[in-house]
């Protein structure tokens, strides 16, 4: 076929976290631009196994833009270079014949290599269950009008909600900042009227489990916004810090009444 390309393929191999890394130049022939970057590193693998060597591991599910997982650091940039994608929707025609192409993993402590570019994600799941929920048991779902919510609020927790919990804000923040997954999460509950309840509770909850998981602070940089593949907004973050302080002080005015 016409048009396939020779690549350079830089990816980045560890055994585990406490391995030493590094990069395995592996050449490629007959790449079609129509692959998607995974099917490509599909082909990597074959040509691998081919050759008595081990397969290059790389998280990946859905395919289809959805679940997150395809967590990859491609020439410097997470979920590569196209913008409002995932790595499973990145296509090999953004490449030319020749290329190199480095591939690496989430680099953050709160996400240790399980091996090669394959990184352990569960550091998010354990700021949901810290508060990412509603907890309040209301039966079966009521009809879709019985509860009213202003289109404004409705239409902002819908972007809140969009973001998958891929983790490229953590992957491309020079501090590795978790604050626009979790504002995303505060967000999306905070403006509809289920979550209002438990909104002071559920803020102060979410940040102290994401400080404990060793995310660093936000400085206001956007890195995390420019890479989001789902284009979450860094306004979200404003609005969960000024509910955290609101939060902070309320829970302060409390114990203080309660000891006085």
């Amino acid at each position: 076929m016409s048009g396939n390309m020779n690549l350079t393929i830089k990816v980045w191999r560890q055994k585990n976290i406490q391995s030493r890394g590094g990069f395995e130049t592996i050449k490629l022939s007959g790449i079609s631009p129509d692959m998607s970057f995974l099917e490509m590193l599909d082909v990597m693998n074959e040509q691998l196994m081919k050759e008595g060597k081990e397969a290059f591991a790389f998280d990946h599910d859905c395919r289809e833009g959805i679940c997150g997982m395809c967590s990859l650091v491609i020439n410097g940039l997470p979920h590569g270079p196209d913008n409002l994608v995932t790595v499973c929707q990145l296509h090999m025609r953004k490449y030319k014949d020749g290329d190199t192409i480095v591939v690496e993993p989430w680099r953050a402590a709160a996400f240790p290599v399980i091996r090669d570019c394959a990184v352990d994600r569960s550091a998010f799941d354990r700021i949901i269950q810290a508060g990412g929920f509603v907890s309040i048991s209301t039966g079966n779902a009521p009809p879709a009008n019985a509860v009213l919510v202003p289109k404004a609020d409705s239409e902002r927790a819908f972007d809140a909600a969009a973001c998958i919990g891929c983790g490229a804000c953590v992957a491309s923040c020079k501090n590795a900042s978790a604050m626009l997954f979790v504002a995303a999460k505060v967000s999306h509950l905070s403006y509809l009227p289920q979550g209002k309840p438990e909104k002071q509770k559920r803020v102060l909850a979410m940040v102290e489990q994401m400080d404990k998981e060793g995310f660093g602070n936000c400085t206001n940089l956007y890195e995390c916004e420019a890479t989001c593949p789902k284009g979450i907004s860094v306004e979200f973050i404003a609005k969960m810090n000024r509910e955290y302080l609101y939060s902070s002080a309320f829970h302060a005015e409390r114990v203080y009444s309660a000891e006085g």
